[in-house]
């Protein structure tokens, strides 16, 4: 299976490609498209500011080819929220795949940072109510298109799919045996 990660400048790509490695794949980390479009799934990580983030990939015409993709792709984190319309993060306008917005977190502690429950999600095992890590200060409200919820300061999406696109607001790179289990479950898909 030929599995790309997005190398958009972000943060956490060694974390993503050396969780793949443990599930004993070797991962293409990549900015160039044709090995994007040509890999099985595609991994969209991401830890970093919404704005700088859309500067990297419009400059890079990545703007304009992740949304055309048609094989799984998943969202980490930032990678998620760079999946919907607009963010609140340097008022940007995201990649537009997903309708929505993503909204400041307000009101405690800043970054959400820890482990939270996450249930329900076709990326998980059925019947599994498992801990994930979280470290983020932005979110996307329940919608059409949430698969999981978790709640800090407010109930929030936790998993989210439209069509071939999947995100995850935590970090499955990071969450130990839950984690590995749930990014199996998306290279199964």
């Amino acid at each position: 299976m030929k599995v790309a990660i997005i190398d958009y400048n972000a943060g956490n790509i060694c974390s993503v490609q050396f969780a793949l490695e443990r599930l004993g794949l070797y991962p293409l980390v990549t900015s160039d498209a044709a090995v994007i479009r040509s890999a099985d799934k595609v991994i969209f990580p991401g830890v970093g500011s919404a704005g700088a983030a859309m500067q990297y990939l419009q400059e890079r015409e990545l703007d304009k080819l992740i949304p055309s993709l048609t094989q799984p792709v998943l969202g980490i984190c930032l990678g998620m929220q760079l999946l919907f319309d607009r963010s609140e993060e340097d008022h940007a306008a995201c990649l537009g795949i997903i309708p929505g917005e993503v909204l400041q977190l307000k009101g405690g502690k800043l970054p959400h940072m820890g482990w939270n429950t996450v249930a329900g999600s076709e990326l998980q095992t059925p019947g599994d109510d498992t801990f994930f890590y979280f470290v983020h200060s932005y979110y996307v409200p329940e919608g059409a298109y949430t698969m999981a919820t978790t709640d800090y300061l407010t109930r929030f999406s936790a998993v989210v799919k439209k069509d071939n696109f999947y995100g995850v607001q935590f970090h499955p790179e990071k969450s130990g045996k839950a984690g590995q289990a749930l990014i199996k479950n998306f290279l199964s898909l």
